[in-house]
């Protein structure tokens, strides 16, 4: 059986000799160059724009304004996921430095470069507002019409009587957490290419949801879906920054004004830091506590910075609510969480979309109350951890659960129970943490996928999930291997064309092991019936007497009797025999309550470690960290190790460095990797091990980040139990560390 083999990537021998192509590498015949001219203003009614100069150059082809669209025959202005608020390009008023105004077309980048220089742009300032907590004031600018408050969305959950939850409490807690915005940092920044000729769009983009992009631009357009061709090659990292519709208006629109030629546009590092980022957020966390440790309720108010647009913030938001209680059982518990617009980029997924913001304050606040009950921080989690069977705070009953198994592998091999390090040697003072998380996947998704045996024996997986780095066209490789018992050498696979390729939602919220893993055992049972049913004639036994295994198909009574695959396809008369499977899921949640069904099933993993803190400068070692999360049945080993081990060592840049840096003008101004500081080697853990908790005969079940939320709040409760101080704002760099032990020392 292929699956359960630690199998190299399918492209592992492409990827490290350079030669695995990539959206970047794209090129095509007669392909202009595109380039962004972007608003030097937070908030600006734009009252002319001159783009003659431009457009006589030699060289360029066209410039792109807002005054090209939304006429008849032309693109729509406007396009968003859950709400059509953000302009291809702006065309009234601008809402954060960095947004599109114009876009030139040319021979060579180069001129296209030029050219921005030549478009005279004339503009009225109008106040902006980036904190989400001023914005929601009288004096704050309206940033839409009719958004009240520039509060696009609150989300609401209701479960049980949350003021008798208080007053069966022993103590009461309340605190306030901050994350920052940050980005995703994928090494290959958004590249696309589009061309548009006789009604005919095609795009060749980097992006985690073709179907998605599939979509918009046919509304966007107007045009069929059979007009819309979206290609997506592999990616170089994605970690949602790629999730949803990206840069794919700009271009495809550009391309339908050039008229008939490919247009390729590829941003440079400073526009990614404008172009998505994480949601800043604040989190105020009121929890009642028994003297044992058991929690009676729990009060959350979520504040989440969207940014300028919607993008896919609703969707986000609402997922943020459920994710922000924690994998605790909790009788009462009252969640408000809102997404309100400011005059920054728009936010949206970061690996984990809102996990990594809800779990530091949840993992934090939980170590909080266990200090100030004098317990142990273990005992007072496991306690209240979720089990199989309980009921979550959704009202909807838990299936499947082991956070408590992923919690006790990483304590058990740290040696929790056990002596730790002198807690003092010279300055450093050094201290152990730990934390858990609990994820919903995508409530309503769907999957499909096409299996397809040629004459030869060979079988073609037909898929839309996109390989981004993690494995995924090998582990559907491994899933088909084994679901038809057949040799993963003899299995292709066709990735993600609208085209050729079946729907998928996307390729995020780790679902795609589980979903499109049913949907090729599905589509494997159907194509081994058909493969009985072509044998009928030729080894004379009905097919419910024939049976499938090791490439053949034999008779059940007399095994000596068999065909190979290849040789039924051709006795049938076939080059081929297909069939297609399906995986999905409808669940939700109530919208006054937020009761229901969050997830068909809760991602959960855990992560516990041991470091070292010199006090004179408030710098940070991880010596020791160890991770786990649930997989379910593990696909390949060697995988999912790697998937645990890179999200802590990802984890580390939020939770010690990480941060987007805005001026008082909301200017970014650490739009580079010389400033904008992710890990390098000498930050990673002395000792880094990780490990996936299994469940026989379970299905397939995604890991996607399930070791990175739990890193920031382990370390910053390593922290404090090192030296008594409690660090409530990310990211924990030296400066702020220090700055925490120096006020407490002036307190003392």
């Amino acid at each position: 059986m292929a699956v359960g083999q630690s199998i190299p990537m399918r492209d592992a021998v492409a990827r490290v000799t350079g030669t695995l192509a990539y959206a970047g590498d794209i090129q095509l015949p007669e392909m202009a160059y595109a380039r962004v001219l972007r608003s030097p203003h937070a908030h600006a009614r734009i009252t002319g724009i001159d783009t003659r100069a431009a457009e006589a150059m030699p060289g360029v082809l066209t410039v792109l304004t807002g005054a090209d669209l939304g006429q008849q025959g032309a693109p729509a202005r406007n396009y968003g996921i859950s709400r059509a608020d953000q302009p291809v390009v702006a065309y009234d008023r601008v809402r954060f430095i960095g947004e599109p105004v114009a876009l030139v077309a040319a021979e060579r980048p180069e001129i296209a470069e030029a050219a921005l220089q030549q478009i005279q742009v004339s503009y009225e300032p109008l106040p902006a507002v980036f904190d989400p907590f001023v914005a929601q004031t009288a004096a704050a600018p309206e940033l839409h019409a009719n958004v009240a408050a520039n509060r696009l969305i609150h989300a609401k959950l209701r479960h049980g009587d949350i003021v008798a939850g208080f007053a069966a409490a022993d103590i009461i807690v309340e605190e306030t957490f901050t994350s920052p915005a940050a980005h995703t940092v994928p090494l290959e920044t958004h590249s696309l290419a589009a061309q548009y000729r006789d009604g005919q769009l095609t795009c060749w983009t980097g992006a985690q949801a073709p179907y998605q992009v599939h979509k918009l631009l046919g509304d966007l357009f107007g045009l069929r879906g059979d007009q819309v061709r979206v290609i997506v090659g592999p990616l170089g990292g994605g970690y949602g920054g790629k999730g949803h519709v990206r840069i794919e208006p700009l271009v495809a629109a550009l391309a339908w004004k050039v008229g008939g030629r490919p247009v390729k546009l590829t941003l440079s590092r400073a526009e990614e830091f404008v172009t998505v980022t994480k949601h800043a957020a604040s989190i105020t966390i009121k929890s009642g506590a028994t003297r044992d440790g058991r929690l009676t309720a729990r009060q959350v108010t979520m504040t989440w910075n969207i940014g300028a647009y919607a993008d896919s913030s609703p969707l986000l938001v609402s997922s943020g609510m459920v994710r922000g209680v924690g994998p605790y059982r909790i009788p009462a518990v009252h969640v408000d969480s809102y997404g309100i617009y400011t005059n920054l980029p728009s936010a949206a997924a970061f690996r984990g979309a809102m996990s990594s913001q809800s779990t530091w304050a949840y993992e934090s606040h939980i170590d909080t109350i266990a200090h100030r009950l004098g317990l142990d921080p273990l005992h007072v989690r496991k306690v209240n951890l979720l089990r199989s069977h309980d009921h979550f705070c959704t009202g909807e009953e838990v299936h499947d659960m082991h956070v408590v198994e992923c919690l006790e592998a990483c304590t058990e091999r740290l040696g929790w129970q056990q002596s730790a390090k002198p807690t003092a040697e010279g300055a450093l003072r050094y201290g152990r943490g730990m934390a858990v998380m609990m994820k919903s996947t995508q409530a309503t998704s769907r999957s499909e996928t096409r299996l397809s045996l040629n004459d030869q024996g060979r079988l073609t997986i037909y898929t839309s999930s996109v390989e981004m780095g993690q494995g995924a066209h090998t582990a559907l490789s491994q899933i088909a291997a084994t679901a038809m018992d057949i040799a993963i050498e003899r299995i292709d696979l066709v990735g993600p064309d609208t085209a050729r390729t079946p729907f998928d939602t996307s390729t995020s919220a780790a679902r795609s092991t589980t979903m499109m893993g049913e949907a090729i055992h599905q589509a494997a049972d159907l194509l081994k019936q058909k493969l009985c049913t072509s044998a009928e004639a030729w080894l004379e036994r009905p097919a419910a007497e024939l049976g499938v295994a090791d490439g053949v198909v034999y008779a059940i009574d007399a095994p000596h009797e068999r065909l190979t695959f290849a040789e039924v396809v051709r006795r049938a008369g076939l080059t081929e025999i297909s069939a297609t499977g399906t995986a999905a899921t409808k669940h939700g949640l109530d919208p006054e309550t937020g009761q229901g069904v969050a997830t068909p099933h809760w991602h959960q993993g855990a992560g516990a470690c041991e470091i070292a803190v010199d006090i004179e400068t408030g710098k940070m070692k991880v010596l020791r960290y160890e991770a786990a999360s649930f997989a379910g049945r593990v696909v390949n080993p060697a995988l999912a190790n790697l998937q645990n081990d890179g999200n802590v060592i990802y984890g580390l840049g939020p939770a010690i460095s990480e941060q987007i840096l805005f001026d008082d003008h909301g200017r970014v101004l650490n739009d580079n990797l010389s400033d904008y500081l992710i890990p390098s080697f000498m930050d990673l853990p002395g000792q880094l091990r990780s490990s996936c908790v299994e469940d026989d005969g379970h299905v397939y079940h995604g890991i996607g980040e399930m070791t990175l939320p739990p890193v920031a709040p382990a370390l910053a409760n390593a922290i404090f139990d090192a030296t008594g101080v409690r660090i409530r704002d990310l990211p924990l760099t030296p400066e702020r560390v220090l700055r925490a032990l120096t006020e407490e020392m002036s307190h003392e």
